[in-house]
Order: C-alpha cells, then structure tokens, then sequence
C-alpha cells in the first residue's frame, strides 16, 4: 500500500462517514460546513518530521501518538509502560475529558510520556472555508488560534505542563497557518512512517509499516481505538523494534527537522 493510499485511509478515519460526506449534522463546537461550491485552491501541505539520526549503532526512532478523542487502547499503553518506551502522545481536549485514567498514567510516568497537543475539536489547522477530505476545516485564522489555544487551555486545566508541540487533525495545513501556529510559539509536528493509518489498518499491515521504520523516523498511530486490530499490531510492533535494538525517543529529547518551516 503507498503512503497516498495509507494517508487517505488514516484522515478518512478522522470523523464519521456521514459527517466526512457533508450528510450529517455538525458536532457542537466544530466550524460550520462550507457550503460544495466553497471550493479553494489554497496549498495545503502535509509535513514530514525527521529527529536526527543515530548513524552508527542502534537506529532512532520516535514513536508518536494522537489521542484524538473517544477511549485509550490498554494495548498500546500496558505495552509502553511495562517495556519502559518512551513516546509523544499528542491529546485534545476532547480526550482530555473522557480519559482521567489513562492521563494519570500518562502523568505518573513523566520519564517517559511526553504530552503535546493535538488541539481543542481535532478540526484541521487551516485558515480558510475550506474541507479537507471532507472534514471542515478550522476556516479563518481566529478559529485556527482557538483550536491551538483551546487545546493548550485544557491541557494546563488537568496538569499537564505547557506544550511545545501541536499537531492538527488530518495532517494537512496552510502554509499561513503554519506561520500562526508557529507564532504561538510551537513547533509543528508532522511524521515519516504512517503506523496505522487511522487505526484502520490490519495488525499485519501495521506490522509492516513499523517495520519500514529507519533511523531518524517519526511514526504516527493512535492509542485512542482500544476495539481496533490495529492496536494489537502497533503493540506487537512495539516490541519487535525493541528486539532489535531501536533507541526509542520522544520528540523532546533530541534535535529533529521537518518540511514547510514546521520547525526551523
């Protein structure tokens, strides 16, 4: 499966199908729909995030994580604390207020959970009326500055220390919005190697993917699908690049580079 493909499945995964075809009613607190004719034609990127290499030795590789919204994969997250793996996990607030439980273990192991965020309604970080596989987009640049701003907001509100990194739903940007959000003060985060595609993909399949990790790469999956077979095979991955000797980091603890200006 190419990364179109893998990237196309993992943002379809972002909201319900009625919602992703414009046949459902918008969900409280989400930017209204662009009416079909709303079409844009502004560039919109997709970043790709690289820490730097070990060379020699054991490969880097940082694992990262979206808890969108909805419930904890106890797979992901036993297999993270009991083996000692360090990770980004990337929250929004609507996370935020169903997960208490699987926050104080995030929070109970600051040496090795890196907490970033993930924004305020997981809508696209994108300034104009616009959709993004169908998902509305934040649509001007003060919602955008909420959905940053709103994350962070609930993020401080439950303890957690102030974040450096965000990263929108879908991926996907305008490059002004990029230039907004890194005038907060945030590095944006993007990835190399898309673990799970939405959580969507077979275990085998996301088996695959982790193993086509190098060194220097970010990789994305979701801990927030506990009924998903994804979850069994991104724990299982988990283990195998242990076996063979990765050096696990988060995105916190070393120098790192991504396309568009995400982080320079």
């Amino acid at each position: 499966m190419n990364r179109f493909l893998l990237t196309s499945v993992f943002l379809a995964a972002a909201v319900p199908a009625a919602y992703a075809t414009g046949q459902a009613t918008q969900p409280a607190g989400w930017p209204p729909l662009p009416p079909k004719e709303a079409v844009s034609n502004v560039k919109l990127v997709e970043p790709h995030l690289h820490v730097n290499r070990a060379g020699k030795g054991a490969p880097r590789i940082a694992l990262t994580f979206d808890a969108c919204m909805g419930k904890t994969d106890p797979r992901i997250l036993s297999t993270l604390v009991d083996q000692r793996i360090p990770a980004t996990i990337f929250v929004t607030a609507r996370w935020l207020r169903t997960n208490p439980d699987a926050l104080a273990v995030f929070l109970a192991h600051p040496e090795l959970f890196e907490l970033e965020n993930h924004g305020q309604n997981h809508i696209p970080a994108v300034d104009i009326p616009t959709k993004v596989y169908g998902i509305a987009a934040a649509g001007s640049p003060q919602a955008v500055g909420q959905e940053v701003k709103g994350g962070a907001d609930a993020m401080l509100a439950a303890g957690i220390p102030q974040p450096r990194w965000f990263r929108g739903a879908t991926a996907k940007y305008s490059l002004s919005a990029i230039a907004q959000i890194r005038g907060m003060g945030y590095r944006i985060a993007g990835y190399s190697v898309n673990g799970d595609s939405g959580s969507l993909l077979p275990a085998k399949m996301v088996e695959k993917q982790y193993a086509s990790a190098k060194d220097g790469d970010v990789i994305i999956s979701h801990i927030n699908q506990p009924t998903h077979a994804a979850g069994e095979g991104v724990a299982a991955s988990i283990l195998a690049l242990k076996a063979k000797g990765v050096q696990f980091v988060r995105l916190e603890d070393i120098p790192e580079q991504g396309d568009d200006d995400t982080t320079n």
